[in-house]
């Protein structure tokens, strides 16, 4: 069993098994279609050479994390914590061109801190800080194109290697980070994969949230509660339950209108960044998977 496959059998039994959160199967036919997905060419680096593209992609995804903290971020105007991150990044891509691997291992929250716009002393820019040091450390001496050349084609396999490779990739059950990057690899074009429409969603807290929203998830009265009291939910528990079921009723969905679940997750994704959805908390958990 690959780990896609493992993603898809621990979701399915959590979801089986789950106290607080429920799919309401009559609201699958509720999800309309959403654009091709697609990367921002403004907010992401997108326009130079392949190997710094992939450069960096493979530095924001290192860093794609921490959306139980993005309600403490400076965010710029108009951009979510994601997107402020991104745009950030690409802003020094531009400017300086990539990190090197020995740069990379050397980095601190300071100097992370000054890139990303944000405070030195703010909890996120020490984790952003040890991924971007394991990240160098798993390249070692190769390129970002010669990492993802080893996993054959495969995005799977290149999931396998990061997920194996570094620590906060290691998403048990989920993998949710370690899938992203093949996906974004491939939307830049800077990388191929035969069997990329194998990926599952990728599990945060925005999907779940928009699936909650258009009443695919049914969350019991006191989760509903905590989570539209903006209270952080601890790692576990009931917040896997929500990205359990989010995994699988998006692959009943998938199924449903034949749409690989990947393409699927943009289309939730995006929808989130509609007023609607914003007007409504969604969970916030502290924590380096998502």
């Amino acid at each position: 069993m690959g780990l896609c496959d493992e993603v898809r059998s621990a979701c399915a039994e959590i979801a089986a098994g789950a106290r607080s959160v429920r799919i309401d199967l009559d609201r699958l036919d509720r999800i309309a279609p959403g654009p091709e997905p697609a990367l921002d060419p403004e907010r992401h680096y997108l326009e130079g050479p392949p190997e710094d593209v992939a450069t960096y992609l493979l530095t924001l995804d290192a860093i794609n994390f921490g959306s139980g903290w993005f309600p403490t971020l400076r965010k710029r105007p108009g951009a979510s914590g994601y997107y402020t991150v991104a745009w950030a990044l690409a802003d020094r891509f531009r400017a300086e061109g990539p990190w090197s691997n020995d740069e990379l291992r050397a980095l601190d929250a300071a100097s992370v801190a000054r890139v990303l716009g944000q405070e030195p002393d703010h909890e996120l820019m020490a984790l952003y800080a040890t991924a971007l040091n394991d990240l160098g450390r798993w390249l070692g001496d190769r390129s970002a194109l010669d990492a993802v050349a080893a996993a054959n084609g495969s995005a799977e396999r290149l999931a396998e290697q990061l997920a194996a490779g570094m620590r906060f990739f290691d998403d048990r059950g989920f993998w949710k980070r370690a899938q992203i990057v093949p996906n974004d690899l491939a939307l830049a074009g800077v990388a191929e994969f035969d069997d990329l429409d194998r990926l599952t969603i990728f599990a945060d807290n925005l999907v779940p949230h928009v699936l909650r929203v258009d009443g695919v998830l049914v969350y019991d009265d006191y989760l509903a509660a905590r989570i539209d009291r903006a209270e952080l939910l601890e790692p576990g528990g009931e917040e896997r339950e929500i990205r359990a079921c989010a995994v699988h009723a998006a692959e009943l969905i998938a199924e449903l209108i034949s749409v690989p679940p990947r393409v699927l997750d943009t289309w939730l994704w995006n929808r989130g960044q509609e007023p609607r959805y914003k007007a409504v908390p969604r969970h916030r958990c502290r924590t380096v998977y998502y």
